[in-house]
């Protein structure tokens, strides 16, 4: 008995949508290809939601290297393509390829063609899943802190203390690198009034110093790649491996955060899971291409496999996805649809008809059979109408 409850648990379209995943993460960690050379290959994002700034600045633009994680921090409103030529392209050339997220800004028709003339490629992160893009997640955070650091002493206006924190930043140690990203650059300290001797001037035109770029290269190689798979053994002992095939069909998780509407379910009691879809493509090691309904047309059809739950069985009745109108008392308001059948039923005496109705939210294997002249009389005058018709 017990075998055959775990297994109808297993199986029950109910449980699978509702019931939240107590395993570990599926999707084990793969990090991205290492760079080459430096500024070859880039990550952006943006932090959005700051006070506006007396110049109508409210983001900041984030671009970080990924081979010396030199990053430079941009204050931006709007426009930012000219932004961009001026600050990025200006200093370091085109890069080989740019990392982002899907933001309307990075997924606009002119960034696409602008970057498409300049023989960059854009590759864009898997569709809510930030972990893709996990080194420019981590500015973010340093950046945050420094910029709350600097409003606590000096007052609101981030943007005067935005070229310090960046300063600050770039001139950090790095333990993956092995040194701080402005030498990681450049081949050597950076000037400051705390190291005079240190950072002494450098001829850069003799051919050894080629030669030392290119070792100096090759040591961040090899400190970034030994940091990778550091980071990789330690979050794949917290994370299981879980591949799928073309044509199953799975859950898709529609709830990671907290008191936002996706896919058209808001509200906590909302359910975990919606679906199930059928997988149509596997893209790359971690993501899979599912087939959407109609309604669901305007969100991106690629998902980590993080996102989603195998289906087991496939229901007998899908109902649609609609958000129930949860009332003050935690109730919702049931209304009937359809009548499906109609009937007598009685005694010797009397005889009493009867409808089996079809309720909202609800499969027509759960229609109930209904008194007419009580459903006549509990429901509105619109929706009586309906019900009077065969």
């Amino acid at each position: 008995m017990k075998r055959d409850i775990a297994e109808f648990v297993a199986k029950c379209d109910t449980c699978n949508r509702i019931k939240a995943e107590r395993q570990r993460p599926a999707g084990l960690l793969k990090p991205l290809e290492i760079p080459t050379w430096k500024w070859k290959k880039i990550t952006m994002d943006f932090i959005v939601g700051l006070p506006r700034t007396p110049k109508g600045n409210d983001s900041i633009w984030v671009i970080v290297d990924r081979l010396t994680k030199l990053a430079h921090f941009i204050p931006v409103n709007t426009r930012f393509e000219e932004i961009y030529v001026q600050n990025i392209l200006r200093l370091h050339g085109a890069p080989l390829s740019i990392v982002s997220d899907r933001g309307p800004q990075f997924t606009a028709k002119f960034w696409k063609s602008l970057h498409k003339a300049m023989d960059t490629k854009l590759d864009y992160s898997t569709a809510y899943h930030p972990q893709t893009d996990g080194q420019t997640e981590r500015v973010n955070q340093l950046l945050e802190d420094l910029l709350r650091a600097c409003v606590l002493t000096y007052g609101p206006n981030w943007e005067a203390s935005l070229p310090f924190a960046e300063f600050s930043y770039n001139n950090s140690y790095q333990a993956s690198l092995g040194m701080s990203p402005f030498q990681a650059l450049y081949g050597c300290q950076c000037r400051t009034p705390l190291m005079w001797e240190e950072a002494g001037e450098r001829q850069f035109f003799e051919p050894a110093m080629f030669v030392e770029a290119a070792e100096n290269v090759a040591k961040v190689r090899e400190n970034l790649r030994i940091a990778q798979s550091r980071q990789k053994s330690y979050a794949d002992k917290r994370r299981r491996e879980l591949t799928f095939e073309e044509g199953e069909f799975v859950y898709l998780k529609v709830s990671p955060l907290r008191g936002t509407k996706r896919f058209h379910t808001r509200g906590k009691l909302a359910p975990r899971y919606i679906g199930p879809f059928r997988i149509t493509k596997r893209v790359g090691d971690l993501a899979y291409e599912l087939e959407l309904p109609q309604h669901l047309s305007g969100v991106h059809p690629v998902f980590h496999v993080s996102q989603l739950r195998k289906c087991l069985r496939l229901p007998e009745d899908q109902i649609s996805l609609e958000a129930m109108d949860l009332q003050d008392n935690m109730e919702y308001l049931e209304y009937p649809v359809q009548i499906l059948d109609r009937a007598e039923k009685g005694t010797r005496r009397t005889r009493i008809p009867v409808c089996k109705v079809l309720w909202s939210n609800h499969s027509e294997r759960e229609a109930t059979w209904e008194k007419e002249s009580e459903l006549a009389r509990d429901v509105s005058s619109p929706l009586r109408e309906r019900v009077s018709q065969p």
